[in-house]
C-alpha cells in the first residue's frame, strides 16, 4: 500500500468508524486510483478522491408507521447524497434490516463510478430503512412507504435526485412512494425510476440488472474468443436480479443450476428450465415464498440449508464455468473463491453490489481469471433506469427490443472502458481497476472544471 493510499485510508476511519463496508469500498478504489493519482498530480492536489469520499449530503429521518393490529413502529430512514459533479443523484432504495449509515455510504460510492460508467448524465447517491417488508402486508407497507416518502419528497425531485428500488424494494414499493409524491407534490415527474410500464415505467427495466451481468460476462468470455453457450452457472440470490440473470444464460446458451435465499439454497443438476423459472418467479414475486419449496416441486433438485457455523457457502463448492453472485455484500469469501476456482469457474460477473470480499478479489485477480466487478457487470440496473429518465423527460415510450438493444450496446461499452483503462495504466485484464480508472476519470474531470464546491 503506497504512503498516499495508506494515509488517506487512516483518515477514513477515523471520520467514519465502525462502518467496515464503506472502507472496504474506498480502499479498493484508492489502490486501483493510485496508477492513476501517480500520473496525475494535479487530482491529488485538487484533493478530488477526498472530496468524492465525503458525501455531498447526508439525510437521516425517523419513519413512523402502523401495523394492521394498531401498533406503531419506528424505523430510520435515510438518503445520501454522494456525488452530482455529473448529473442528479441516482441509486436505489434499500428497505432491509442490515440497513445502516456505513452500507449505505458504501453503495452510494459504489454508484458514483458505476454511474460515471455508463456514460448517462447521472451522479451517484442511495437510500432506504431498516424496515423489513418479508412477512409485511400490503397495507402495512403501503403505511411504511407512505410515511417515508412524506420525509424523503423534500429531498428528491427529477433534476435533482431520482431514487429507484433495490433490496426490498420493487414495483410494489415504487408504486406506494410514487403515489405520495404525487399527492404531496401535486406534480407527476420522473422523480423515481423502476415504475409501472401503465404510468411511466420503462420496458426491461426489472430485467436490466440481471441482463447486463449475462451481457457484460459474455463480453468478457468474447475476449477468449468464447461464448456463453453451454456453460455451467452458479446463481446466488433468487430475487428480481437472480431471476433475470437465468433468464438471460437461457438465451445464451448456457444451464444456471443453483438459486438461493435467506434460508438455504437449492441445487438443481437439471439445470433451470423455462418452466422451473416461471415457478421461482411466481413463489418469489407472487407468493413471497421460500426457494425450499423448489425441491418439493422439483424433487430431482437438493436443497441445503444456511449452517451458520461453516467458515464458507456449500452454494459455490459446486463444478461449474461460470458464477453469478446476486444476492448481497460480502456473500463470497476467501475460502468460497477457492473452493470455486478448485470447480473450474473462471468467470465471476457480480449482480450484486461487492459480493466479494477483499481476499476473494485478490484471489480472482492472482488466478487471472475473468472477474466483472460489481460496478461494471451489474451496471444494467442504473442504466436502463437513467434511460427510463430520458423517456419520462421526453414522455415518450421505447420499445422493448429499443430498449434491450441500448442496455446491450451500455454493457459492451462499458466493458470496453474498463479494458482500455487497464491497457493503458498498465494492468491489461484487471478489470477492477479498469472500471475504477475510467468511473473515476470522468467524475474527476467535471469536478476539475466546477471548481472547489
Amino acid at each position: 500500500m503506497s504512503d498516499y493510499v495508506g494515509d488517506l485510508m487512516a483518515s477514513v476511519k477515523a471520520k467514519n468508524p465502525a462502518e467496515p463496508e464503506f472502507h472496504q469500498a474506498v480502499l479498493e478504489v484508492a489502490e486501483s486510483l493510485a496508477l492513476v493519482l501517480d500520473k496525475h498530480p494535479e487530482y491529488r492536489k485538487a484533493k478530488v478522491l477526498e472530496r468524492i469520499i465525503e458525501p455531498e449530503r447526508v439525510i437521516m429521518f425517523r419513519v413512523p408507521w402502523m401495523d394492521d393490529q394498531g401498533n406503531v413502529h419506528v424505523n430510520r430512514g435515510f438518503r445520501i447524497e454522494m456525488n452530482s459533479a455529473i448529473g442528479p443523484y441516482k441509486g436505489g432504495l434499500r428497505f432491509h434490516p442490515s440497513v445502516n449509515l456505513g452500507i449505505l455510504k458504501f453503495l452510494a460510492f459504489e454508484q458514483v463510478f458505476k454511474n460515471s460508467l455508463t456514460t448517462l448524465p447521472m451522479g451517484g447517491g442511495k437510500g432506504g430503512s431498516d424496515f423489513d417488508p418479508k412477512g409485511k402486508s400490503d397495507e402495512e407497507v403501503m403505511r411504511f412507504c407512505q410515511s417515508f416518502m412524506t420525509e424523503l419528497c423534500r429531498h428528491i425531485g427529477p433534476n435533482s435526485d431520482v431514487p429507484a428500488g433495490d433490496i426490498g424494494v420493487g414495483g410494489r414499493e415504487i408504486g406506494f412512494m410514487f403515489g405520495q409524491y404525487k399527492k404531496i407534490k401535486n406534480e407527476f415527474t420522473g422523480v423515481l425510476t423502476g415504475k409501472g410500464l401503465n404510468w411511466g415505467g420503462s420496458l426491461i427495466r426489472p430485467e436490466a440488472t440481471g441482463y447486463g451481468a449475462v451481457y457484460f460476462a459474455a463480453n468478457m468470455l468474447g475476449t477468449r474468443n468464447e461464448s456463453l453457450d453451454g456453460k455451467v452457472c452458479l446463481v446466488s440470490g433468487s430475487g428480481n436480479v437472480a431471476q433475470y440473470t437465468t433468464e438471460k444464460v437461457l438465451d445464451l446458451g448456457g444451464k444456471c443450476v443453483t438459486f438461493s435465499d435467506s434460508g438455504g439454497f437449492i441445487h438443481d443438476p437439471d439445470g433451470v428450465d423455462r418452466d422451473k423459472l416461471a415457478f421461482v418467479m411466481d413463489l418469489k414475486n407472487v407468493r413471497r415464498g421460500r426457494i425450499k419449496e423448489y425441491t418439493e416441486k422439483y424433487p430431482n433438485a437438493t436443497y441445503t440449508a444456511v449452517d451458520p457455523s461453516l467458515d464458507h457457502n456449500p452454494l459455490w463448492d459446486i463444478k461449474a464455468d461460470c458464477a453469478f453472485p446476486s444476492a448481497t455484500q460480502n456473500e463470497i469469501n476467501g475460502k468460497d473463491a477457492e473452493n470455486l476456482l478448485k470447480n473450474g469457474v473462471y468467470v465471476v460477473s457480480e449482480g450484486a453490489n461487492m459480493p466479494s470480499t477483499p481476499d476473494a478479489v485478490d484471489k480472482y485477480i492472482d488466478a487471472k481469471i475473468l472477474y466483472g466487478p460489481g460496478k461494471a457487470a451489474n451496471a444494467g440496473g442504473v442504466a436502463v433506469s437513467g434511460l427510463e429518465m430520458s423517456q419520462n423527460s421526453m414522455r415518450y415510450s421505447w420499445s422493448r427490443e429499443e430498449v434491450d438493444n441500448k442496455l446491450r450496446d451500455i454493457m459492451k461499452n462499458i466493458h470496453d472502458a474498463c479494458v482500455g483503462a487497464a491497457d493503458k495504466y498498465g494492468t491489461p485484464g484487471n478489470y477492477v481497476n479498469g472500471a475504477n480508472i475510467a468511473g473515476f476519470l470522468k467524475v474527476a474531470d467535471a469536478m476539475m472544471d466546477q471548481g472547489v464546491v
